[in-house]
């Protein structure tokens, strides 16, 4: 008897495991998000475009690294930052959305050895961090 229950207990056990096992699943922007965030991208494109550092620092969440306002943020960070290659990059380049452990939304362009973040905050999407593409 013992036997019987451990073999319907296994069966049921392995009928389960697939569920658990399968993948969680990616997260999707809703419609009115990525609407809103692809009014912030062509406009921060623009600004790339154009090597607008102060347009740039506008739409970035201050304090960034090191840079506690636009005149710091547009005399180190955006050098550092936004160089030719990466501006290039940033205006083709395919945005992934994804939300992370405190639930906000996150837009990320991957750029050679360089993440780019863009989250949502409460006065809209700014450009928040550069992160190592590892």
């Amino acid at each position: 008897m013992k036997l019987l229950s451990g073999l319907l207990l296994a069966a049921a056990l392995t009928q389960l495991a697939p569920a658990f096992a399968q993948a969680p699943k990616k997260a999707v922007a809703s419609p009115a998000l990525q609407q809103e965030f692809d009014g912030f991208i062509a406009k921060f494109r623009a600004a790339l475009k154009a090597n607008d550092s102060t347009a740039v620092a506008g739409m970035t969440r201050l304090p960034f690294e090191e840079s506690r306002d636009i005149a710091q943020f547009r005399a180190k960070a955006y050098p550092a930052n936004f160089t030719s290659k990466n501006r290039t990059c940033l205006q083709r380049g395919k945005t992934v959305y994804d939300r992370d452990q405190l639930n906000n939304d996150n837009y990320f362009i991957f750029c050679g050895n360089s993440i780019f973040v863009f989250t949502k905050t409460p006065s809209g999407f700014l450009f928040t961090d550069v992160g190592a593409n590892d």
